[in-house]
């Protein structure tokens, strides 16, 4: 009993701290980031695992994983509200042309990476070529570009 209460409470830390770290954390790993993520991986197993190392607990905490992660799925179908706290809004960058700034701020998103992803998108070489940019949920922007002015 004690492997799955640690896998659990090792669950929802993770949950948690990906959560606090932000959408924008893995969308676009570095490779310091994902040489974090192995020594993530490494304390995590260490924590799961405590000093029991037999092939049952091995088996017993992916299945408490597993069922963990499908109730969460499932609870995040159920309720909105439970999926809006797992996993956010999209959130608006830009709006109409306009730059949010305390957006970014909060996501820790900045006008490069937007740009980077327009550039790539729709080929687009300025800010004011961009209408609207949303976070999404996964981590991605999505660039809407501007309308071309007819005249």
């Amino acid at each position: 009993m004690d492997a799955i209460a640690r896998t659990v409470a090792v669950y929802l830390f993770l949950l948690v701290i990906f959560r606090v770290a932000g959408r924008r954390t893995l969308a676009e790993a570095s490779n310091f980031d994902f040489v974090l993520l192995l020594i993530v991986a490494e304390a995590t197993q260490q924590a799961l695992l405590g000093d029991d190392f037999s092939v049952t607990n091995s088996l017993l905490i992916i299945t408490t994983l597993f069922l963990v992660d499908v109730t969460a799925t499932w609870l995040k179908t159920r309720w909105e509200s439970f999926d809006r706290l797992i996993d956010g809004l999209p959130v608006v960058l830009i709006e109409r042309g306009e730059v949010l700034h305390d957006n970014l701020e909060d996501h820790r998103v900045n006008v490069n990476d937007i740009m980077e992803e327009a550039r790539r998108a729709f080929g687009l070489r300025s800010l004011g070529d961009i209408d609207y940019a949303v976070l999404e949920r996964s981590g991605d922007i999505a660039i809407i570009p501007r309308a071309p002015e007819s005249g």
